[in-house]
C-alpha cells in the first residue's frame, strides 16, 4: 500500500500563492503517477495536475496551466503543487493521489487540505 498525506492548506488573497505538499510513504516503488485533484463545496472533484513518479512527466488542467507547478523530490518521497496568481475559484479541498498501473483511476488517496482564496 502507499500511504499520502498533505500539508500546506490555509487561507491567501487572491493574487497570493500557497505550496502544498504530499508525503509519499509505504510501497513507494510501485507508484507510476502522483496527481492533484480539487473537490470545491457543491462540485464534483476534478483533476489538477499529474507527474510521473520515474520521469518528468506532467499534465494539467486547463484551469491551472501557467498557475501552477506541480514537482515532486523522490530522495525524500515528497510531491509539491505550487500554485501561484490564486483566484477564488481555486477555493477547494485539495488531494494527493498516487496510480499504480499505468492507466485507470487512482489508487490511493490523501485525507485533502483545505485551500481558501478570499477576493
Amino acid at each position: 500500500q502507499v500511504q499520502l498525506v498533505e500539508s500546506g492548506g490555509g487561507l491567501v488573497q487572491a493574487g497570493g500563492s500557497l505550496r502544498l505538499s504530499c508525503a509519499v510513504s509505504g510501497r513507494t516503488f510501485t507508484a507510476y503517477r502522483l496527481g492533484w485533484f480539487r473537490q470545491a463545496p457543491g462540485k464534483e472533484r476534478e483533476f489538477v495536475a499529474s507527474i510521473t513518479w520515474s520521469v518528468d512527466y506532467t499534465n494539467y488542467a486547463d484551469s491551472v496551466k501557467g498557475r501552477f507547478t506541480i514537482s515532486r523530490d523522490n530522495a525524500k518521497n515528497m510531491m509539491y503543487l505550487h500554485m501561484n496568481t490564486l483566484k477564488p475559484e481555486d477555493t477547494a479541498v485539495y488531494y494527493c493521489a498516487c496510480q499504480i498501473g499505468g492507466s485507470g483511476g487512482y489508487d490511493y488517496w490523501g485525507q485533502g487540505t483545505q485551500v481558501t482564496v478570499s477576493s
